[in-house]
């Protein structure tokens, strides 16, 4: 099975937690902690639990049954 990636299309550089609250992932930012004990989240393949990992232009993330996601910064 394929999995498309939805692009995000953010201002400018984003942390992971602020990635999860733009998409409406968790509630606040506080939650993210929280978050990524609980759920594996892959930044372009790799496993992440930092939340103040800063999300660069063409990253993935992929959260198994949330969703896949290409960031792209400044895009319109």
């Amino acid at each position: 099975m394929i999995i498309l990636a939805e692009e995000v299309i953010v201002e400018s550089v984003l942390t992971l937690g602020q990635f999860l609250n733009y998409e409406g992932i968790i509630e606040s930012g506080g939650q993210a902690k929280w978050f990524l004990q609980e759920y594996e989240v892959f930044l372009n393949g790799e496993h992440e639990t930092r939340r103040g990992k800063k999300l660069n232009d063409g990253d993935q993330i992929d959260i198994p049954e949330v969703g896949s996601y290409i960031i792209k910064i400044g895009e319109q």
